[in-house]
């Protein structure tokens, strides 16, 4: 009876320290998730070039734009063209140029790598019981990837005019752990809030102070 009482607490102190979590964001998308995705939108937006008409009147057509930071997306793109140049109109009638854009890719891929002991599930009936994670170096990584793509053409005849061909923006936020240290690396945030490795991780131990603002 107590071999059985000492397993029973044993499998009752893993499933305390793997169950445990952190709630990143009350709203249904992260600030991460935010950030990768206008990071790679506002790089994708700044390979935009088209051949325009001097200073001919434009309307910016968003028909076929559907995505998620769709509205961010339209708001960098407008931002590329005007400085190009480009004499935004608020009507279609008021155009001699339609640009038409739209959108082959805008996510987030996942991909995780761990060299060490994966979480292993214990078969206990009636729990959900596993074996806490030995991680001897792992790595997460949250890709963002946009594609865009503009196409322009007369607004009286719909001749064709220029096209960019699809161009690409990139971002990404990887979370590192080399045994009991870890740090993020990204290109979402400027340089000086990325957080040394060494740093990050005393602070996780409460052995070093956050930054003073």
């Amino acid at each position: 009876m107590r071999v059985g009482s000492l397993v029973a607490s044993l499998l009752a102190a893993l499933a305390l320290a793997a169950c445990s979590s952190s709630r990143e964001s009350l709203p249904s998308r992260t600030a991460t998730e935010q950030l990768l995705l206008s990071s790679a939108v506002d790089r994708a937006a700044q390979e935009l070039t088209l051949d325009l008409p001097q200073d001919a009147p434009v309307f910016l057509d968003t028909t076929n734009f559907e995505a998620i930071d769709g509205k961010y997306a339209i708001g960098a793109v407008r931002e590329q063209l005007l400085r190009r140049g480009a004499r935004l109109m608020p009507d279609r009638a008021l155009a001699d140029v339609v640009i038409e854009i739209r959108s082959g890719a805008l996510s987030i891929d996942d991909e995780s790598s761990l060299l060490g002991l994966p979480a292993i599930d214990i078969p206990v009936p009636m729990s959900d019981v596993s074996t806490p994670e030995l991680a001897l170096v792992k790595r997460d990584e949250r890709r963002g990837t946009v594609k865009l793509a503009a196409v322009a053409y007369d607004a009286h005849d719909g001749r064709f005019v220029d096209a960019t061909g699809p161009v690409y923006g990139y971002s990404h936020i990887t979370d590192w752990t080399v045994l009991v240290f870890s740090w993020t690396s990204s290109d979402v945030l400027p340089e000086e809030q990325h957080v040394p490795a060494i740093t990050a991780s005393l602070r996780d131990f409460g052995l070093a102070s956050a930054p003073e603002d």
